[in-house]
């Protein structure tokens, strides 16, 4: 039929345009994935390993098809210890208590509150966004060489010679850094904020995760979703729906991508942390299961109980509040806490971090629990402060503009906006630049006032 209309034989090339996204790309990741799930797959170690040494291509696309198949029907191994389900009144059931003393604010401390926290959100992703994908090794010796260990500021054009340049694996050229932007940057982390409140101005707070997935497609291209935000977005198109999406040829549906998505709910939701979770479950669940999306649980969470306590702890607890008790992530949080309150030194709990999972491979630098432990040890080991604690975050590696961020949301809320030094908020100029369609640039004041009005609303 084709050659008879354009007079030319069809042709179909095997030459997929980003690899990024293809579920044959990191077969070992979803190996890595599928054993912490406690899938009972370890015998096939050796057929995992063959598909990922195959060469790009058609047969290996086929192969990969087979491994999804087989993680799809494997069981759950009789000697896992974790219980992590995905229905919402199952992990309901499995929360473990916590009550605290809470404080609502009068309306003039919350707005001050709501603009801390955007304005830390921004401010912490912009100190770690110019080193994302940098590895600790690198990351430490720049900061040494730069007098700025234990980082104490943001990194400055000026830091960047010639000689950093040629001297590091990782690439320092065309950066935002702290001293030559004009608002904070687009970034995925602050794209989301700004999202969410979308979703809720036209849908409600009672928004179903069909409406976060047809927002997603209406207001932004693919290219300004990442990992398994990308793979949802491609299942989208393909006609595959919520919770499926989240499952289909996922091999990122642990990793820290609806961790960064969460803060809005807790934002307007103060003190009522149940429900923030809520909603961050709602969205979580389109492109993440189990950690993955207990991740955008706990920091909704935390966020909602900042807003009317400043106990560290009673934030942490809060948020943990909201997810099983009996899971990965819910027992990895447990363990920086324990070491904070033994008395382990940050530099201790640095190395544990990093015993535990390797920034070395993209499942270990991207997963949600990695860098959810990296956020926990920010809060505890800062001990209030505000830009010293969102340095423990980016000095810690992994995932550094997103655990920076998230640090920077929770204690602006905590703390609000006279808790930010003019030093961190400069560079921001209460502007957030966006990649969303008809959006562009926000205004952090402007973004606070709809905030109010969804609390109310």
């Amino acid at each position: 039929m084709f050659s008879k209309i354009y007079n030319t034989e069809l042709k179909i090339s095997y030459n997929p345009v980003d690899d990024f996204n293809r579920y044959a790309f990191d077969i070992s990741a979803e190996y890595n994935q599928s054993v912490e799930e406690g899938l009972d797959i370890e015998e096939h170690k050796a057929l995992f390993e063959a598909v990922q040494n195959m060469p790009n291509g058609e047969e290996k696309t086929k192969m990969s098809d087979v491994i999804f198949e087989l993680v799809m029907n494997s069981k759950i191994r009789e000697d896992y210890k974790y219980n992590e389900p995905n229905e919402l009144d199952e992990i309901k059931a499995l929360r473990k208590h916590y009550e605290f003393e809470a404080q609502m604010p009068d309306k003039e401390t919350l707005r001050k509150k709501l603009l801390g926290a955007w304005t830390g959100r921004a401010v912490g992703c912009l100190l770690g966004k110019p080193l994302e994908g940098i590895r600790s090794d690198e990351l430490i010796t720049f900061l040494k060489e730069t007098n700025n260990f234990p980082m104490h500021r943001y990194v400055l054009s000026t830091d960047i010679t010639d000689e950093t340049l040629k001297k590091y694996k990782f690439s320092f050229e065309n950066k935002p850094y702290g001293d030559i932007v004009d608002g904070m940057p687009i970034d995925d982390d602050t794209n989301y904020v700004v999202l969410s409140q979308k979703i809720v101005e036209e849908y409600g707070r009672s928004f179903e995760s069909a409406n976060v997935a047809k927002a997603w497609l209406k207001y932004q291209s693919i290219y300004s979703y990442f990992t398994a935000e990308r793979i949802a977005y491609i299942n989208f198109i393909n006609c595959i729906e919520p919770p499926a999406s989240a499952m289909y040829k996922n091999v990122c549906r642990e990793w820290i991508g609806a961790q960064i998505r969460g803060d809005y709910f807790g934002y307007i939701c103060p003190g009522k942390p149940e429900e923030s979770a809520k909603m961050a479950y709602t969205d979580a669940r389109i492109s993440h299961v189990k950690n993955g999306v207990y991740g955008e649980m706990f920091v909704s969470a935390m966020i909602s109980c900042a807003a009317v306590t400043e106990d560290i702890e009673a934030i942490i607890f809060g948020g943990l509040a909201q997810i099983p008790h009996t899971s990965r992530l819910y027992e990895a949080v447990m363990k920086i806490y324990e070491k904070y309150k033994s008395g382990a030194s940050i530099e201790e709990c640095f190395e544990y971090i990093h015993s535990q999972y390797d920034e070395h491979t993209s499942h270990g630098w991207c997963h949600v629990i990695s860098n959810a432990m990296i956020v926990v040890a920010g809060l505890l080991y800062g001990e209030g402060d505000f830009g010293k604690s969102i340095c423990i975050a980016v000095n810690m590696a992994f995932d550094t503009d997103c655990n920076g961020a998230t640090v920077g949301s929770i204690l602006g809320m905590r703390g609000g906006i006279d808790c930010i030094d003019d030093c961190w908020k400069k560079p921001v100029n209460n502007k957030i630049h966006t990649s969303i369609f008809g959006v562009g640039t926000v205004g952090i004041e402007k973004a606070v006032e709809k905030t109010m009005e969804h609390i109310e609303n």
